[in-house]
């Protein structure tokens, strides 16, 4: 995967934009087409307290609502803490929006206020498909591009 093109691309795209929904979808579509095992990419957004609901994706259908209390995305939005999951079986509560995920990567996405906005979901059906190099590329990436959302 060419971290840095993909990067150079999702900065030209969002330049400029401070609007949640619109940021989050741009780069879902991104990812999505640039990494090589995501076989579904979108983000949850924080619509109440403890409760996240889909946001703009990629791939087939989601989970609708996801309490914090549980999932991979829950967990994330929980402890606001990285989850690489090498095989979702392994994952207590692990909700299965897609009987064919066999790994995923959910990372906590802030605003430059602090305030939790939702969580960026990546599923695979390849087991272990993330690394510790997506991780490092899309931490410090999703606090840049979303520093300036409302």
């Amino acid at each position: 995967m060419d971290y840095q093109a993909t990067t150079k691309t999702i900065r030209a795209l969002c330049h400029g934009e401070t609007d949640t929904v619109a940021l989050m979808a741009t780069l879902a579509c991104e990812i999505h087409h640039a990494h090589p095992f995501a076989d579904w990419t979108g983000f949850y957004r924080v619509t109440a307290p403890e409760l996240l609901k889909i946001g703009p994706y990629q791939g087939g259908h989601g989970c609708l609502v996801i309490p914090f209390s549980r999932g991979v995305c829950g967990a994330a939005a929980r402890l606001g803490q990285v989850q690489n999951v090498p095989d979702v079986e392994d994952f207590p509560g692990h909700i299965a929006c897609s009987s064919s995920t066999r790994s995923e990567l959910v990372l906590p996405v802030w605003n430059g206020a602090g305030r939790l906005l939702g969580v960026l979901d990546i599923d695979s059906n390849t087991s272990a498909a993330f690394t510790a190099e997506d991780e490092a590329w899309l931490v410090p990436l999703l606090a840049e591009i979303f520093a300036q959302a409302v």
